[in-house]
C-alpha cells in the first residue's frame, strides 16, 4: 500500500510539472495547446522516471539504462495515449485544454502507468 501511495504522490508531482509547463507555454509563449501538452508530458515523464526509480519503487540496484529503456517503452505508450486523447478532446470535441488534460491524464495514469511501472519498469 505504501508503494501505491508514493506512486500517486509522484504521479501528482509529475502531473503538476506537466500542467505547469503546458499552461506556461500556452499562456506566455502562445504555443499551440496540443504541442504545449506534448512538451509538458515530456517534462513530467522525465521527472516521474527519476522519482519513480529513487523513491517510489526504490529500485536503484537495477541498471539505470535498462530501467530507462523499459520506462521509455511504457512512456511512449503514455505519450501516444495522452496525445491522442488531447487531440480528440481539443480538436474534435472542443473541450478547454486544461479540462481535457485533466481528463486524459487521470484515465491514462490510473489505467496504464501505475500497473506497467510496477510490473515492468521497476520490477
Amino acid at each position: 500500500m505504501a508503494t501505491f501511495i508514493r506512486a500517486n504522490i509522484a504521479s501528482l508531482s509529475a502531473s503538476f510539472i506537466d500542467y505547469l509547463v503546458t499552461i506556461l507555454l500556452v499562456t506566455f509563449l502562445k504555443m499551440d495547446p496540443f504541442m504545449a501538452s506534448v512538451t509538458g508530458t515530456v517534462c513530467g515523464g522525465i521527472f516521474n522516471f527519476v522519482i519513480g526509480r529513487n523513491w517510489v519503487f526504490q529500485s536503484k540496484s537495477a541498471r539505470v539504462h535498462h530501467q530507462a529503456f523499459r520506462y521509455a517503452l511504457v512512456w511512449t505508450g503514455n505519450l501516444i495515449l495522452n496525445a491522442s486523447g488531447m487531440f480528440y478532446l481539443l480538436k474534435v470535441a472542443g473541450v478547454y485544454y486544461v479540462i481535457a488534460k485533466v481528463i486524459i491524464s487521470v484515465l491514462v495514469g490510473v489505467g496504464y502507468n501505475y500497473v506497467l511501472q510496477k510490473k515492468f519498469v521497476f520490477k
